[in-house]
């Protein structure tokens, strides 16, 4: 995935929740919105819980992003992105314990957050496993 592609994301991300927080705001303030959802928590047609909705489901989407930068195929980038599309912050907490169960002792946070390497063939044919 390109740079480019990022921020292009970015670019809509942030103004899809600049215009729904606009729209949100349209409606109720978000002072009164708050004082409105405590009063009657189960309306759930309320501008700020769309606009709050739309920030979550991007906010599980730019998870996601990273999910397909550590996957290199392509059926588990997208049965992750079900997953994380449908349980959240579960899913998002399952992928994390996952990737870090399956490190090797003394492993740095760099080796959580960066794609794994590929293994290399050293000189006589064998890789970094010794296979």
């Amino acid at each position: 995935m390109s740079l480019r592609v990022i921020a292009l994301f970015a670019v809509l991300v942030f103004a899809g929740l600049v215009g729904v927080s606009a729209w949100a705001s349209g409606h109720i303030g978000i002072l009164p919105a708050i004082g409105a959802l405590v009063a009657n928590p189960a309306q759930g047609t309320h501008p700020w819980l769309v606009a709050t909705l739309f920030d979550a489901y991007f906010g599980f989407l730019w998870f996601w992003l990273w999910v397909a930068y550590k996957e290199t195929r392509w059926t588990p980038r997208l049965v992750w992105l079900l997953l994380i599309l449908g349980l959240g912050n579960m899913a998002m907490a399952a992928y994390v314990l996952i990737r870090i169960a399956r490190l090797p002792a003394g492993a740095r946070v760099e080796d959580l957050l960066l794609r794994d390497a590929p293994a290399r063939s050293a000189p006589g044919g064998e890789n970094r496993t010794g296979v």
